[in-house]
């Protein structure tokens, strides 16, 4: 797949639900180690309200589509987590606006809309082992993507290998923000539960575009 219109959308936030519904386990287990134990229940209810809300307004531009979504998750899922997830979306949204599809380019300015948009409203920086720490390296991959004119799959590709290096060096990182900051250095070894959300939104778009490729 070169490039995603919007027909393609509720089966991608459709994935984007599954993901979070088949890990939700995984995300409270994470979570519980030095949080609330409520990012799996947030997440899966979060993007349960954006399918449905993508379902029901598939005829909308793509850009009008992607707020929407945000605002859905927002509404239904008012935690710290959630609020920054759907801030998010309603920014990449924001930057998706006028156009008919997504391509390397495109995708590239929607994950830099929405890291920018996370980082504002969290006011975290990179290395506070958060869900920045994930995004800030998939970003510049997709900026080294566009820069060399790779196709969407390759981008995508390329972008997941930097997400999941960044997840893996929350582990090293001691928490800055939130619960998890009060646990100190005691939380090294153990990956971001919010960096972990952003892995699992990446892989989906990485399986989405590739899988339609086949």
């Amino acid at each position: 797949m070169e490039k995603i219109v919007k027909e393609d959308l509720p089966a991608l936030f459709y994935k984007f639900k599954n993901a979070m519904s088949e890990n939700r386990g995984f995300l409270i287990d994470l979570d519980s180690k030095v949080g609330d134990s409520d990012l799996g229940l947030t997440m899966d209810k979060a993007f349960s309200a954006a399918a449905a809300s993508v379902a029901e307004n598939r005829s909308d531009a793509i850009g009008e589509i992607f707020m929407e979504a945000g605002m859905a998750m927002a509404q239904s899922a008012p935690s710290t987590m959630g609020t920054l997830i759907a801030t998010g979306f309603m920014r990449g949204g924001k930057v998706l606006e006028g156009i008919d599809s997504i391509t390397t380019s495109k995708m590239s300015d929607f994950w830099q809309a929405f890291l920018v948009g996370i980082e504002e409203r969290g006011k975290a920086k990179p290395g506070d082992k958060t869900v920045i720490d994930v995004l800030g390296p998939v970003v510049k991959s997709l900026q080294n993507s566009v820069a060399n004119g790779l196709a969407l799959p390759v981008a995508m590709d390329a972008s997941l290998i930097a997400a999941k290096q960044g997840l893996e060096d929350t582990k090293n990182m001691i928490a800055r923000h939130g619960k998890a900051a009060c646990f100190g250095d005691t939380n090294i070894g153990h990956q971001d539960a919010g960096a972990t959300v952003a892995v699992l939104l990446i892989e989906s778009v990485n399986e989405f575009v590739l899988r339609a490729k086949e």
